[in-house]
């Protein structure tokens, strides 16, 4: 796991500067694209895209407003209308990266006055459901101010957050769901008795409020995680807790008492199952009371086999945002040195499986004393696939066929047939490549090679534009991966030859140009619109999560015409049976193209 944080709140990462927020959306779509494509360069291959900070929607949602951090006024949507949660996950793609949905659970109110909400806001809605805190610190200044919460006690209010989750993953193809730390609130605004009224209300049963508070949490994971699997088991969910759980574990560590003041305990959700990996944030160095060697070990070593990526402060790396500790106004970064070792010594634990930066602005072209170099010209030279969980399913998919690679104005186009059977999905592709050395290689060996891979691909069809040496034969194999990243075995081979400096025109006009579902989710008649632009023998299967076939809304394959075609389908199976609810996909096969589609079918 190559993964880096995109934080929207504050427009820290996107849309860039205080000035982001109000730049029309093709200056937002511009600047994302290039934050992105920095992204991939440095070797990043999954982006945690802040879509939700302040019970706020970086996304189209009927649930909450338009965040103030995309268009300056909370409440209000874009114009001309976009939606940066579809264009994020867009261009994470094909640039072959995953792209998980980042979200603040808990917090309702920060940094903007009551009176800059949106009518519709949860502040506004539903204060029943608001747990406010008053500031405990020591600025005199700031003594009796308030924050705002969703009220972890009331399940109500996890109910709301639930929903919210639940209407991302129906509506969106994101690879994941994602909770930074805020729970319960942080030292400042430290509960006291705030919420006994909720205690009173819900806490029958409990020892204590301090453990009704931890459980409140703990159960708010497995309704999320429950509400995950039901709509999309394919989507992993994971949490960025606080990097200590408590002082003294392991023997010396000491800061702050998450167990105790946030009320947050990973290692129940660890038990309990209800997450696929953990990011521990560990923005220490090594050494010391917080040291970052000693707490990555105490995670491996009680994450009961799940992954764990530690959270890294690509920000301490980086003068502009690192803190300044001797004040004199200009930040005091980490030793060089400090982020490679972090990086190298958790390669040394079975369940460390990668890392996350905080932030995705301290990578690519930052001041970050050549961390961006080092991971592109060392650590990451080569690509990778996102690491399979042993935990979840580990059945490959069938293997993609008919590889093709021809020449067009572009370069080497490559076109395979994804499968559309098995009893795993295969949602991506791992492409490989390798220069010939005489002889046919074998396909397998060349998938070992880190070093030949090139590109994930979420389309069966990729161009490769690099410049490859003029005489020489290359071989390109083409794998299906899982979204647990299980590859499929006994891949095609396909070589081409380069003849000369200028590639031969070669006119890629696919038949199948557009393909969209809707409603979706549905519970009555599910509509296809199709878009051919060249005539072609046309066939439409719809596939269960388990790769079976259950019908064909159009009957055989049947050729048909350019322009628009309708195809309807009324959720029942071949032999006339309404399909229970789920996850289904749509796969649409013009000629030699095919497009697949997932539906949600509801109740």
């Amino acid at each position: 796991m190559r993964g880096a944080w995109v934080a929207t709140a504050y427009n820290l990462d996107w849309p860039l500067g205080l000035n982001g927020r109000n730049a029309t959306p093709a200056v937002q779509l511009a600047d994302m694209a290039t934050l992105f494509d920095e992204l991939a360069a440095t070797g990043i291959n999954a982006v945690f895209f802040q879509v939700r900070s302040e019970a706020d929607a970086m996304y189209d949602s009927s649930i909450e407003p338009w965040s103030r951090f995309l268009t300056g006024t909370q409440g209000r949507a874009p114009d001309p209308f976009w939606d940066p949660l579809t264009e994020a996950i867009n261009l994470a793609h094909e640039r072959g990266m995953e792209l998980h949905a980042w979200l603040n659970p808990f917090r309702v109110v920060s940094g903007l006055g009551l009176s800059g909400l949106a009518a519709g806001h949860i502040m506004n809605a539903r204060p029943d459901l608001i747990l406010s805190t008053t500031y405990k610190g020591t600025q005199e200044s700031r003594k009796g101010t308030l924050v705002h919460h969703i009220d972890p006690g009331n399940p109500a209010g996890r109910s709301h957050i639930v929903d919210v989750v639940k209407d991302i993953v129906g509506r969106y193809p994101v690879d994941g769901i994602h909770f930074d730390d805020y729970f319960y609130p942080y030292p400042e605004y430290h509960i006291a008795l705030e919420d006994q009224a909720t205690f009173d209300a819900f806490g029958a049963g409990y020892a204590s409020i301090e453990d009704w508070r931890r459980d409140n949490i703990n159960l708010f994971m497995l309704e999320v995680s429950d509400a995950i699997r039901e709509i999309d088991p394919r989507v992993r969910f994971g949490v960025s807790p606080f990097g200590i759980w408590k002082p003294g574990e392991p023997a010396g560590i000491v800061g702050l008492d998450a167990y105790n003041v946030i009320y947050s305990d990973p290692l129940t959700w660890i038990i309990e199952e209800s997450v696929d990996y953990l990011v521990p944030q560990l923005y220490w160095p090594i050494g010391g009371g917080q040291g970052f060697a000693a707490l990555a070990d105490w995670w491996d070593l009680n994450s009961e086999g799940i992954h764990i990526y530690p959270g890294i402060a690509a920000y301490k790396n980086d003068p502009t945002t690192a803190v300044d500790y001797d004040g004199d106004g200009i930040g005091d970064p980490w030793d060089s040195g400090e982020i490679p070792a972090q990086l190298t010594f958790g390669r040394l634990f079975d369940n460390i499986q990668g890392n996350l930066f905080f932030r995705a602005r301290n990578l690519g072209p930052a001041v970050n004393q050549g961390l961006t170099a080092y991971l592109e010209t060392d650590l990451y030279r080569y690509k990778a696939i996102t690491p399979y969980m042993d935990y979840r399913d580990t059945w490959p998919p069938d293997p993609p066929g008919n590889l093709q690679v021809t020449l067009s104005s572009e370069g080497r186009f490559l076109r395979w047939d994804p499968p559309i059977t098995g009893i795993s999905f295969a949602n991506r592709f791992a492409i490989y490549r390798v220069k010939s050395d005489g002889s046919t290689p074998d396909a397998l060996a060349i998938t070992n090679d880190p070093a030949n891979l090139i590109h994930i691909s979420w389309d069966p069809e990729w161009t490769d534009t690099a410049a490859l040496e003029v005489g020489s034969e290359y071989h390109y194999v083409v794998t299906g991966l899982t979204p647990n990243s299980i590859e499929s075995v006994d891949p095609d081979l396909a070589s081409i030859l380069i003849q000369g400096t200028a590639v031969e025109e070669f006119a890629v006009s696919p038949a199948l140009s557009g393909l969209d579902v809707y409603p979706n989710p549905v519970s009555h008649r599910a509509h296809l619109l199709l878009q051919l632009e060249l005539p072609a023998e046309v066939e439409v299967r719809i596939i269960d999560i388990l790769g079976r076939e259950i019908a064909r809304p159009m009957g055989g394959a049947g050729r048909q015409s350019v322009g628009t075609l309708e195809v309807g389908w009324d959720l029942r199976n071949a032999s006339g049976v309404r399909v229970a609810p789920g996850v289904y996909q749509i796969v649409v096969r013009a000629g030699r193209q095919q497009m697949v589609r997932s539906l949600v079918v509801l109740r």
